[in-house]
């Protein structure tokens, strides 16, 4: 539940910060629009994509490629061909949706680093006492350690199912080898 709520104040955070930012800068940046008009072959002019920052209204072959590569007449039947769009993005929406992906990312690596290094940790003090409570159990002193029965009860079924996995995983290992062996040494195929 801890950690729940850490994230929810972690993205909270992030997300007033991309409030203010979007405040801040009030006017659109000017990558945020632009004009792009994508004009194909003509005659002897290759194709040819042209940007520019514009308004909406001006968002045409005219305002839009400032050096015509043909002239005359021809200009009218040049614009005619190209397809101008008005395109417009938030640029503080992407960082927003990029500093989350990476809290996101930064969280499950720090969740990584905690099952590789603190887990084992846990995991050895976790017999260990479990260890130490059986022993108090076998001299008979039932009354301190009522409740802490079910806990070891809980604890016994995770390190179970733990144990589980790493003996299959240990008896994978081994057929493994077996067969690396049967193959490479023996050169017997299995069928």
């Amino acid at each position: 539940m801890a950690a729940r709520a850490r994230l929810c104040s972690l993205l909270g955070s992030v997300l007033a910060l991309a409030a203010l930012v979007g405040q801040v800068t009030g006017v659109k940046n000017f990558e945020d629009v632009r004009c792009k008009c994508i004009c194909p072959p003509y005659k002897d002019q290759p194709g040819h994509i042209f940007n520019k920052n514009v308004s909406q209204k001006d968002c045409d072959c005219l305002h839009v490629v400032e050096s015509m590569p043909v002239s005359g007449p021809d200009v009218e039947a040049y614009c005619l061909r190209c397809e101008c769009k008005y395109e417009e993005r938030s640029s503080v929406t992407i960082k927003v949706t990029v500093i989350i992906y990476l809290s996101i990312l930064g969280l499950l690596l720090l969740y990584m680093v905690y099952l590789t290094l603190a887990e084992p940790i846990l995991k050895r003090r976790l017999f260990g006492h479990s260890q130490l409570i059986q022993r108090d159990e076998d001299i008979g002193d039932h009354q301190p350690f009522a409740n802490a029965h079910d806990v070891l009860a809980r604890s016994r079924s995770r390190a179970n199912v733990l144990n589980k996995v790493e003996y299959a995983q240990q008896r994978w290992k081994l057929q493994v080898q077996e067969q690396r062996k049967s193959v490479f040494d023996r050169h017997v195929v299995l069928s």
